[in-house]
């Protein structure tokens, strides 16, 4: 839908994409595809006839699409003519225009200061409808980046302001039962799949709201550490006490420390949101409420 948009408003669209993968992995080419024909992916700037010439068709392994074809067949629908590049240096792009939107997003401040540096033009996905036009929705620090189809000709935006929806919802359990929950509002997960190769997180971040209590990142001991050495004379119940007294020992920074090496050094917004993720999925079980408990327990509960 953006894109079709984007194109709707203009007589020609240069697309230029990253190969063999875009920035989420989806991919366009194998690497050993590229190994194959004696291909730098680095220095190598190739057009879609090249490619063809090449490579031939690529569908997509698990959605069966061959994404440049589709891509191209969605710009000339809108009007627009199009020539497609394949490239993984920003600047290709000032060869055939010196207007560029970066659709890119987890580099898209680095993609900009390079090209603006450049001399280009330059417009985020995140500079477009962060303000509201005759009434629109918007995303002030995002734009169109998170946004998801909603109909052929609309999108939904990721979510803006949702702050006070975390605090409301953990204040409405509080005062009802007494218990203080954790809440948050999650989109993409942040983790790679092994098979596809697709990085999941193609929203800006995993959670653009949460509650407090989530700040931070896990400060825990690696289990399989001390027993193996701290504990390695020890087996049984001595060894289960050894560690329990351990963990209750324990710094509140444990940064720097041998025995967390091996734990997972990540946002907790960023592992429970994936967790999240991973339970409800994006398809037909619709947007659930996901529920977590002992999240935060450990072997001394």
């Amino acid at each position: 839908v953006c894109l079709r948009g984007i194109s709707m408003a203009a007589k020609k669209i240069v697309l230029m994409l990253s190969f063999p993968r875009d920035e989420v992995g989806n991919q366009l080419l194998t690497e050993d595809q590229l190994d194959e024909a004696g291909i730098d992916p680095y220095s190598k700037v190739m057009s879609l006839e090249e490619y063809r010439e090449l490579f031939g068709e690529n569908k997509h392994p698990f959605t069966g699409v061959d994404y440049l074809a589709y891509y191209g067949e969605v710009i000339e629908a809108a009007g627009a003519e199009v020539e497609i590049v394949l490239a993984n240096h920003a600047t290709e792009i000032l060869n055939y225009t010196d207007k560029v939107i970066n659709c890119d997003i987890h580099t898209r401040k680095r993609t900009r200061r390079i090209l603006k540096d450049a001399g280009a033009t330059v417009l985020g996905m995140d500079e477009i409808l962060n303000a509201p036009v005759d009434g629109s929705g918007f995303n002030s620090k995002y734009g169109l980046l998170g946004s998801n189809k909603s109909t052929e000709d609309s999108v939904k935006l990721f979510p803006e302001s949702c702050e006070d929806v975390v605090l409301g919802i953990q204040k409405s359990i509080l005062d009802k039962t007494g218990k203080c929950v954790e809440v948050l509002v999650y989109g993409d997960g942040a983790f790679k799949d092994p098979v596809g190769k697709i990085w999941e997180l193609a929203d800006p971040v995993v959670s653009p709201a949460y509650t407090p209590g989530l700040e931070g990142t896990p400060n825990e001991l690696k289990l399989k550490y001390l027993a193996d050495n701290d504990f390695k004379e020890l087996s049984g119940e001595e060894l289960r006490e050894a560690i329990s007294a351990r963990i209750k020992e324990k710094d509140d920074n444990l940064v720097g420390k041998m025995e967390t090496e091996g734990t997972t050094p990540r946002r907790l917004t960023d592992l429970i949101g994936s967790l999240c993720d991973l339970t409800s999925g994006s398809g037909d079980k619709g947007t659930p409420v996901v529920h977590i408990q002992g999240y935060f327990d450990n072997y001394t509960n």
